[in-house]
């Protein structure tokens, strides 16, 4: 659910709102959406910023792939990927998830693709990169490891070997079940209540 994040600071959204009276009408387009880079030019070398950012976004994050989740779930999905940035760094979700994965390379090719797709100087991009925890303490905290250094044909292998192993898996079905039999005790106790407490016609 790569979208997550975009779709929480859209115009007309709270965390939209709360984003402008913190930074600044300077941080928007003229279409009315967040400009990503000056936003991002703004917090990166200021950690007390980027934690307000943080806190304004998280919450509405959080709330968007709990929905974003329960609904795949309900429809029959046996896992759905989050991608989460700085899960390793705030903890927070670490506990609701089943497994955590990590898409790593070596600090320069990390550093010169950084600076190729956001096109930004190196100054800027190795400060982005200290916002964060290293790669490689990453990689020894997750579950699995996709490698992702080398040509794009062997990442994709990696990636679909991972998806092979977590559609074997059966670990989604105690949990299923449970919600399901919830899902289905309320609807029992709905339908009694009804049936009682409403006047027959």
């Amino acid at each position: 659910m790569t979208g997550t994040r975009e779709s929480v600071v859209q115009p007309g959204c709270p965390a939209h709102r709360r984003i402008v009276e913190a930074f600044g009408t300077e941080v928007l387009l003229e279409n009315g959406d967040i400009d990503r880079k000056v936003l991002g030019d703004l917090i990166f070398n200021q950690p007390d910023r980027r934690h307000l950012l943080n806190t304004i976004t998280h919450p509405e994050i959080f709330k968007e792939m709990v929905k974003e989740t329960f609904k795949y779930f309900l429809r029959g999905y046996r896992y759905v990927i989050l991608d989460i940035p700085l899960l390793f760094e705030t903890k927070k979700l670490l506990k609701y998830m089943k497994h955590t994965v990590v898409v790593y390379c070596d600090r320069d090719t990390q550093l010169a693709r950084l600076m190729q797709r956001n096109n930004l100087n190196r100054e800027d991009a190795e400060a982005r990169i200290k916002a964060q925890l290293p790669l490689k303490d990453k990689a020894r905290m997750a579950h699995h490891v996709l490698d992702n250094s080398g040509e794009w044909s062997v990442t994709k292998r990696q990636v679909i070997l991972l998806h092979a192993e977590l559609e074997r898996s059966l670990e989604y079905l105690p949990l299923r079940l449970g919600v399901l039999t919830g899902l289905a005790g309320i609807a029992s106790l709905l339908y009694l209540l009804t049936h009682y407490l409403l006047p027959s016609p």
